[in-house]
């Protein structure tokens, strides 16, 4: 049954600017609204359901963009912190073979301006029917803090965990750091996201089955290995199935991960959480979709699926 006192998803992290290689000569850029936690959120709301986002923005001219961009989006930042010296971060991404990308270079001139756990507001865990974590901040000590907190108010009022790994390594000092931040907040999660290139980072593993073993220790409920056209191996209580999706032809694999999550966290949060393995299959089949679409047009935010998109 659905809980009709819960009012949004809420999702935690960075606004991000991205400016995104036009072709692969990586020399000219066009801009726009980015960041995981930034597509997550703006990818539920396109959905069709409500999400809410907790950030910190300043009072510069690229904040005002985020803030007018998320609100054209219908993101509600009512629980997000205006704090004037802050300048949003950006990152430069280059375009490989293959319509990969690779997050190359990082700007980030006020590190230091965070979310601070005083500007958590219980009201906002109290409306969440999931609250969404990544590591996008996690290498910062204030918001480590932070979403230790949030996790903690999550969890009080009956939220649903969902953690995606979301790595960056150029933001972390090594990976043993990286994977001893993470793991402790995979563990707690409900529902974790990771590619298998993050799998075997966390996991100190090289294959899919040897990963998910180690893993399987932890008891996590549900277990999601993205990988591109091949679709996701979800690990739903303790055992693997592969769920396919239909090829397309990618265009920009960009925010494809962050398509895929949106779908499901929408799914959880307007049906309510799956109770049986087929409904899991399906939910995340949904999300398989919503991946494959999204990987079929350039940038991320920009590239978010819409509620009409997948209603032709």
């Amino acid at each position: 049954m659905i809980d009709t006192t819960k009012k949004h998803v809420l999702v935690y992290g960075d606004a991000f600017v991205d400016y995104i290689a036009e072709d692969r000569s990586n020399t000219t850029f066009k801009t726009y609204l980015g960041g995981a936690t930034v597509n997550v959120a703006a990818g539920i709301s396109r959905l069709g359901a409500p999400s809410s986002f907790i950030t910190v923005t300043g009072d510069d001219e690229t904040s005002q963009f985020v803030r007018d961009e998320l609100g054209k989006e219908g993101v509600d930042l009512s629980f997000a912190k205006l704090e004037n010296d802050k300048r949003v971060s950006g990152v430069y991404v280059h375009l490989l073979e293959g319509n990969e990308r690779l997050f190359h270079t990082y700007i980030d001139d006020t590190p230091d301006i965070q979310v601070e756990k005083s500007d958590l507001k219980n009201m906002a865990f109290k409306g969440a029917s999931v609250l969404h974590i990544c590591s996008g901040t996690m290498f910062h000590p204030t918001a480590l803090k932070t979403t230790r907190e949030a996790v903690h108010l999550a969890k009080e009022s009956g939220a649903l965990l969902s953690v995606d790994a979301n790595i960056r390594p150029l933001r972390w000092e090594s990976e043993a750091i990286c994977r001893e931040t993470i793991l402790p907040f995979v563990v707690k999660a409900d529902l974790v996201k990771l590619t298998e290139e993050e799998l075997f980072l966390l996991t100190e593993t090289d294959t899919l089955d040897a990963g998910i073993a180690r893993l399987a220790s932890y008891q996590i409920p549900i277990i999601l290995i993205t990988a591109g056209e091949q679709g996701t191996f979800a690990v739903i209580d303790g055992v693997m199935t592969h769920v396919g999706v239909e090829p397309v032809v990618p265009v920009d694999t960009t925010g494809a991960g962050d398509a895929f999550i949106a779908g499901i966290l929408r799914q959880i949060h307007l049906k309510g959480k799956p109770e049986t393995r087929k409904e899991w299959i399906d939910i995340i089949s949904f999300g398989n979709q919503l991946g494959a679409l999204c990987a079929t047009k350039p940038g991320a935010l920009s590239a978010m699926p819409r509620l009409e998109e997948i209603e032709k």
